[in-house]
């Protein structure tokens, strides 16, 4: 079968190839430029441009034939021409479930006999996939709608934020009159909650970018996670005390400075931290250990894609740095593990540890963007979340290798 793709986009192209390779392995894409002629093929994918003419022969075939991918801005000029049947149409920007769930079907129908019957049962599955194309076709307008809307909302939230931290700055310079160290302190508490709702509004506009999770790129710096998880249980403080809840640290030296982005780390353990507090029952306990970390990722490939081991010898010093917060709360059902971490989402029930849907999806994206990992574990004590930052290499290399560390 061949799937000819009629586009100028780099990223559709190599999306495209992506799918095709986890669809089927007889497959192959052939790419046009949009100003040239497509040869025959079973499947096309037209990226819709409105100064590129579309074919008049295409008209009237199978809908399951031809994918329409179309901006949002240009869906009205698109509606414009004399279509019959209603083509397939997706929004861009496309993601990959939603253009292999399509092409699964067209290829699916390519592949169908011939004959009578099956061509009955075809055009009938033809009209159902067509009704729930244009019912995703809405759904998308609603989301960019929503996403629009999110976008004019953060830009006025942000503004008066601004305009709270400005004026806090200026009280604790004194020019407007003299305070007492109390006096300072909370100004200088009221500045810094003014920034974290600040970053946590750029955060909920990354996490809606796309429908997908894509941090800002992190401003790595040689850093000191104590002073990290120090800001972030200053920020606590009061939860913390109102439920007696006993914190304990113990972190171990890295063998090398760590990289990461200060203000996205105070974020994600102040987040991980609420969310310890939030389910630590009065009078409980909550432990936090670092330590240095042997981290495989691609034992982690392996599982996904049937990958094959090609590690010349073992190397189990440790390459990144671990971080573990463990509570003495509930726990979580152990088939909720992963998802708690996407945005959006709750499992039901009373002991729900994803709160709002946004808290434990802006770590995952964090610490995505410092190319690390975090991850929850449960059991009968209460639950463990633990994140992984990776060592520079090449600075980390030579003083590692004779360091004893146990693998963990």
């Amino acid at each position: 079968m061949e799937l000819i793709l009629v586009s100028a986009n780099a990223e559709l192209r190599l999306m495209c190839r992506e799918v095709l390779r986890e669809l089927a392995e007889n497959c192959s894409l052939i790419v046009v430029e949009p100003n040239g002629v497509p040869p025959a093929g079973d499947v096309y994918i037209w990226d819709f441009q409105p100064r590129h003419e579309i074919p008049d022969h295409i008209i009237g075939q199978p809908t399951w034939k031809h994918l329409f991918l179309v901006h949002r801005k240009d869906l009205s000029l698109f509606r414009q021409l004399d279509w019959s049947p209603e083509p397939a149409v997706l929004l861009q920007p496309i993601t990959p479930v939603t253009l292999s769930a399509f092409l699964g079907q067209a290829l699916a129908a390519c592949a169908g006999a011939p004959s009578s019957p099956v061509a009955t049962i075809r055009a009938n599955c033809d009209e159902l996939l067509q009704c729930l194309i244009q019912t995703n076709l809405r759904l998308q307008e609603y989301d960019q709608e929503r996403t629009n809307f999110l976008a004019r909302a953060v830009h006025d939230f942000r503004a008066p934020l601004t305009a709270i931290n400005g004026y806090c700055g200026l009280l604790i310079a004194e020019p407007l009159g003299s305070l007492n160290e109390d006096q300072k302190e909370v100004l200088k508490r009221m500045q810094h909650s003014a920034k974290r709702l600040s970053r946590m509004a750029s955060a909920m506009f990354q996490l809606s970018i796309r429908g997908q999770a894509k941090a800002a790129h992190p401003n790595l710096e040689s850093g000191d996670l104590q002073e990290c998880i120090d800001q972030a249980m200053h920020e606590m403080a009061l939860s913390i005390e109102e439920k007696r809840i006993d914190v304990s640290v113990d972190l171990t030296s890295p063998p090398v400075p760590l990289l990461f982005d200060k203000s996205q780390m105070e974020q994600v353990l102040l987040n991980l931290l609420d969310n310890a507090c939030k389910f630590t029952s009065k009078s409980g306990a909550i432990e936090i250990r670092g330590y240095p970390f042997f981290w495989d990722r691609r034992s982690l490939q392996a599982r996904m894609h049937g990958a094959t081991e090609r590690r010349i010898r073992g190397a189990w010093v440790p390459n990144s740095y671990r971080l573990d917060i463990r509570d003495s709360g509930p726990g979580i059902p152990a088939e909720h593990l992963d998802s708690i971490f996407e945005q959006y989402t709750r499992y039901s029930g009373t002991q729900d540890r994803t709160g709002g849907g946004l808290g434990l999806a802006i770590c995952k994206m964090l610490l995505s963007g410092h190319q690390g990992r975090v991850w929850a574990e449960s059991g009968e004590s209460g639950a463990r979340f633990s994140l992984v930052i990776p060592f520079c290499s090449t600075e980390a290399s030579e003083k590692i290798e004779n360091a004893q560390y146990a693998v963990v």
